[in-house]
Order: C-alpha cells, then sequence, then structure tokens
C-alpha cells in the first residue's frame, strides 16, 4: 500500500509540472509586446547619418548628432484659482503625446500672481525613442500644416548647446483634440534635446528630419 502511494504522489507531482511548464511560455507571450519601426527612425539610420558624416565630415558613425529626447510641457497659470483646468491639461496632454504626463508644481511663492511654493500649475511629458519619433512625425506632417499662416519656424530658438525650443499657441492643431469638448485654448512649449555639440549641427541634424524652418533670405549686394 505504501508502494502505490508514492507512485501516486509522484505522478501527481509530474502531472503538476508539466501544467506549470505548458501555462508559462503562454504567460510569456501574452506580456510581450509588438514593437512596430517608426518611420523617422528608420530614416534618421539609413539616411540622416550618411548625410550629416558628409556636410561634417565625421570620421565615426558616433560622432553623428542624434535626437535625444523631446519635452512638450504645458504650463496652466489659471490653474491657481480653478483647478480643473490643470486635469482638462493634463487629459489633453496625454491624448496629444499618448504618454502619461507629471504634473509640475511651483517652486518659489510669489504673491503678484497669488503663488503658493508646491501649487500644481502645469503638466510636462517626456518622450524617447519610438514615441518620440512618432509626435516628431504627426508634429511635422499634421499639426504644423494646420497653424493659421504657417511660414515656417525661426531658427533663432537654439540655446547654444544643441537644443531647440518651439511654442505653440494652440492645441487644437492637434488632431486628437476635439474643439468642441474643450473649454480652453491652451498653448504648450516643445523642446528638442539633441547630442548636438553646437546650434549648427543641431540646426542640420533637426532639418533633415524635416522640420520646416524659414528659409534664410540671401541679400544681393
Amino acid at each position: 500500500m505504501a508502494e502505490k502511494k508514492t507512485k501516486k504522489t509522484a505522478s501527481q507531482k509530474e502531472s503538476k509540472t508539466k501544467a506549470k511548464a505548458e501555462n508559462q511560455p503562454a504567460k510569456k507571450d501574452e506580456a510581450k509586446e509588438i514593437n512596430i519601426p517608426s518611420r523617422l527612425g528608420d530614416y534618421y539610420k539609413s539616411n540622416i547619418v550618411p548625410a550629416l558624416m558628409k556636410t561634417f565630415s565625421y570620421k565615426n558613425v558616433m560622432q553623428v548628432p542624434k535626437l535625444e529626447k523631446i519635452v512638450v510641457n504645458m504650463g496652466v497659470g489659471a490653474a491657481v484659482a480653478d483647478s480643473k483646468l490643470l486635469e482638462e491639461a493634463t487629459k489633453e496632454l496625454e491624448a496629444i503625446t499618448g504618454q502619461k504626463s507629471s504634473v509640475r508644481m511651483a517652486r518659489k511663492s510669489i504673491s503678484n500672481f497669488k503663488l503658493r511654493e508646491g501649487m500644481k500649475i502645469g503638466a510636462k511629458v517626456t518622450l524617447r525613442k519610438i514615441r518620440m519619433y512618432e509626435f516628431l512625425d504627426r508634429l511635422i506632417n499634421v499639426a504644423l500644416p494646420r497653424v493659421r499662416d504657417f511660414r515656417g519656424l525661426s531658427d533663432k530658438s537654439f540655446d547654444g548647446r544643441g537644443n531647440y525650443t518651439l511654442g505653440i499657441k494652440e492645441q487644437i492643431i492637434f488632431p486628437e483634440i476635439d474643439i468642441d469638448k474643450i473649454s480652453r485654448i491652451m498653448g504648450m512649449d516643445v523642446t528638442f534635446v539633441t547630442t548636438a555639440k553646437s546650434d549648427n549641427e543641431a540646426y542640420e541634424l533637426l532639418k533633415e528630419f524635416g522640420v520646416p524652418f524659414i528659409k534664410k533670405e540671401v541679400k544681393s549686394a
């Protein structure tokens, strides 16, 4: 009898381990995410890198500047009086970028603006890799052409370290925003952070991506 019991327990254990082994790979397959390659990411590797190596005569591929991240910042000063405006701003920012936003707080207290330290006054999103390229693609090809009387972006908004900041006055230029559902027109700042060492390199990098800068007029003597 004792031998039969031990055989049964051993067979039960084997069946349990087999069932666990069968279930484990199925769970791993469910957890895997499908990564779709971004169009601008492939375009950077195939076209932009060789073009910049020619113009600046780089000896190594690692010297070529690249887009590190895009920071989208939406300041809501009116949230001091009405906190619902900040909730709407965060929802709109998340809809535009496709990523969870972080709430920004005031660092200093300013009595003239009725602002106290620690008050929630804005939202920020930092985009990297695939989402960064997707946002840049939508910004260049969809959002900016919808700006009223758009004639191009100024090339004077570089900070001297290879970073470029763009100011957007209306969030309704993005197709993700429904005009009928918004209660207020709000603007935002979009900062392109690059690994370029100079503004000229960053300018050429963004220009190769398709950022519509104003064409410089050559004055004839």
